[in-house]
């Protein structure tokens, strides 16, 4: 029971923190394509990891994980104000280069020489 709970408020958290991350005035933040890869709560909603990663890499994510630092307080208010939680999860942001990662594979499945299957042109003829 408790862990839809959790599950429910980690989805309400992800949301809400997209929609404070846009409002955010800090150029670290709002020059990087942000994108929020994972968010974990703790059982007893003391702690929240926000892991976040950047279309333009690990070291912009970084940059931005140090503006989202600065910004927690802000943040961490907001979302108090738009979740009505009696205690606000104190906010850790880690950098990930998962998008990067992402696209390096894309990139490489993209650029395999796979031949057509045969038998799938032979259905379609007939």
């Amino acid at each position: 029971m408790a862990s839809h709970r959790i599950e429910r408020t980690t989805e309400d958290i992800k949301r809400e923190l997209t929609a404070i991350f846009r409002e955010l005035k800090d150029p670290r933040v709002t020059g990087a394509f942000l994108s929020i890869v994972r968010v974990e709560v703790t059982n007893d909603l003391s702690y929240c990891t926000v892991r976040v990663s950047a279309i333009e890499g690990l070291d912009r994510a970084k940059e931005a994980v140090k503006g989202l630092r600065s910004a927690s307080g802000f943040i961490r208010r907001e979302l108090g104000h738009r979740l009505k939680l009696r205690h606000v999860p104190e906010l850790i942001f880690e950098a990930t280069d998962s998008i990067e990662y992402s696209a390096n594979i894309s990139r490489i499945l993209n650029s395999l020489d796979i031949p057509g299957d045969e038998s799938e042109e032979e259905t379609d003829d007939r």
